[in-house]
């Protein structure tokens, strides 16, 4: 055993004892630190099921939705992606391939030699996802047969029955960023660290939902949308509260709140929009 190990072990024994020492105290303790300043998480609850994703993961995870939603596909399309994503890459918009890829790029692992596209273009989330719904539309039945199989006539894997592993993530993932499960995705984040930016969520919602009329004005973006489309926008919005700064997301009858941590809460109607709030900045 290696003296870093030796150390490891050492350090584990000394916090079990600790902990049994601390009894109740401690429990009650720790439990309070996690439920406040624990890890950033996104959690989709969908029939029963909870699946979670850091924030990075998540706004890749939404993206993906996102042209999905934009592209009038059914939502079995982006499960299939979700999951083809988070086999292929981890849901990272990744510049390096592997050793049975070693030009692989991007979140789908595309390869220019392949002829998904340049480099340059495969980096891009928003093309790399395009190219991918691209070629799975043109699977015959792939709304019905297994994901594993979509998905393997799209990649040409080496490892086929891989993307299996993440079907059920896969599909609640879909189910709530495509905005067919109603407030079943929050995220658990730290306080915004600075003003959130306005423009850059318009920026960046007009390239992911295209159709959709933006308004709004000083720290607010409306969105003028109604149904599961709603959903889905809202649920985008929360999955890039940390990127962007976003505190609050109004719509329908639910808000979510960045300080509350545990998800979304009944409110007033507020009709046909939803409504996102960004972090005015320490002091403000």
């Amino acid at each position: 055993m290696s003296r870093r190990r030796h150390l490891r072990l050492w350090i584990t024994l000394v916090l079990v004892a600790s902990l049994v020492a601390g009894g109740i105290w401690v429990a009650v303790q720790l439990t309070h630190t996690i439920s406040a300043d624990g890890p950033e998480l996104c959690t989709a609850d969908v029939s029963g099921q909870k699946f979670q994703l850091t924030p990075e993961q998540s706004a890749y995870a939404s993206l993906i939705s996102a042209v999905g939603v934009s592209r009038e596909l059914p939502p079995r399309a982006s499960s299939i992606a979700i999951a083809t994503a988070i086999q292929e890459s981890n849901l990272r918009n990744l510049n390096y391939g592997d050793a049975a890829g070693p030009d692989s790029r991007g979140l789908f692992q595309q390869r220019p030699s392949q002829g998904w596209g340049t480099e340059a273009q495969i980096m891009d989330p928003y093309f790399s996802t395009a190219t991918f719904y691209k070629a799975l539309v043109k699977v015959p039945n792939y709304q019905s047969i297994p994901l594993t199989e979509a998905a393997q006539t799209v990649q040409r894997s080496a490892f086929p029955e891989a993307y299996a592993d993440h079907e059920s993530e896969g599909r609640a993932f879909a189910s709530s960023l495509t905005g067919q499960s109603p407030a079943s995705f929050s995220c658990s984040l730290a306080p915004a660290s600075g003003a959130g930016d306005p423009q850059a969520v318009r920026k960046e919602l007009a390239k992911a939902f295209p159709h959709l009329g933006l308004e709004g004005s000083g720290r607010e973006v409306r969105v003028d949308v109604s149904g599961t489309t709603g959903w889905a926008v809202a649920h985008w919005a929360v999955a890039h509260a940390k990127t962007y700064g976003i505190d609050r997301v109004d719509y329908n009858t639910q808000t979510w709140l960045r300080e509350n941590r545990d998800g979304w809460r009944s409110t007033h109607s507020l009709g046909q929009q939803v409504v996102i709030t960004l972090a005015s900045g320490p002091g403000a």
